[in-house]
């Protein structure tokens, strides 16, 4: 299959030549142009990148981080709800969304983690509840594990922080490795993505249902060669493994949300994560996918305040 697919995206590239590809990056004019929170939105100077970071509400500090080829738009409907009660800060990570293209090391777990961790710096926040969904877990847990967020509590969504099973694990990274080493992959994706059916049948494929507007963002950003270049480039770089080892050290408490139909990380996942940290409750929610926050924001956001309140982060009621 990997065969075919290679010898597409060859082909593709062959037969349209530069002309046919979108302009590479996304533009805060025009892809930003109706960018939701768009009034909490700024750019800063960080790490050698400029990011993109939407800030929000008073109270404790709370980072949200996206995952994998999303951005601070997944967060549209969430981050409003949390910022009645929280100082909201959401970044596009390393060559995602607007924040400008990242190193691979930068596009690595480590770096990422060292990469947010001096934007927090420059915007002088310290978090005392750290959120991702899918690899901005990973995140965050790295960012704890190695000591430049001390929270009081995090929170995964449909976390990705385990390695693959079996031989999916042994030749995931390989494969992706060669994938990144050209252009040609992300070039390919992003024409396909001009057809809003491939991305409907993407987000589909993550157990999760979007109203038009929530495809119409993933599909803005999937036509960027540099967007998706990022996306492949995390896939490259992410070496779960060490993460793994140092679950059993990691020392605030850990919420784990899972969507019942989750078909991206299985929810079986969570219950694994809570083997190797036992104080790692999980919280299910039945009928939902990989996208959970984007489909039920209020169910989610209960569930937030709800642990903020429980760990003293937030004043109980």
């Amino acid at each position: 299959m990997f065969r075919t697919c290679f010898t597409t995206v060859l082909f593709t590239s062959l037969l349209f030549g530069e002309r046919a590809w979108p302009s590479d990056r996304p533009v805060w004019e025009r892809e930003g142009r109706d960018w939701p929170n768009r009034e909490a939105s700024r750019f800063v100077s960080a790490a050698g990148l400029s990011w993109h970071v939407q800030q929000a509400g008073k109270g404790p500090v709370l980072l949200l981080l996206h995952g994998t080829g999303a951005a601070t738009h997944s967060w549209r409907d969430l981050a409003p709800l949390l910022a009645k009660h929280f100082t909201v800060v959401a970044p596009d990570l390393p060559g995602h969304g607007f924040t400008s293209a990242a190193t691979d090391e930068q596009l690595s777990l480590p770096g990422m983690a060292a990469a947010v961790h001096a934007l927090l710096q420059e915007l002088d926040l310290k978090p005392a509840l750290a959120m991702g969904h899918s690899a901005g877990a990973a995140v965050c847990i790295r960012m704890s594990l190695d000591g430049y967020i001390a929270p009081e509590g995090l929170v995964s969504l449909n976390g990705a922080i385990l390695p693959l099973h079996g031989l999916p694990g042994r030749i995931f990274s390989p494969v992706a490795k060669l994938v990144v080493a050209t252009s040609l992959p992300s070039r390919f994706f992003a024409w396909r993505a001009s057809d809003e059916d491939v991305v409907k049948d993407l987000i589909r494929d993550t157990g999760s249902s979007l109203d038009p507007d929530g495809v119409e963002f993933y599909a803005r950003l999937a036509r960027r060669t540099s967007h998706v270049a990022a996306a492949l480039g995390m896939m490259a770089n992410w070496d779960l493994e060490p993460l793994r080892e140092g679950l059993p050290g990691l020392r605030p408490p850990l919420l784990q949300i899972v969507g019942e139909n989750d078909k991206t990380i299985s929810p079986d996942d969570a219950r694994r994560v809570r083997k190797l940290v036992p104080d790692a409750p999980v919280e299910t929610l039945p009928g939902l996918g990989h996208l959970a926050h984007e489909e039920q924001p209020g169910q989610v956001a209960q569930i937030v305040i709800r642990y903020a309140r429980s760990i003293g982060v937030l004043p109980g009621t």
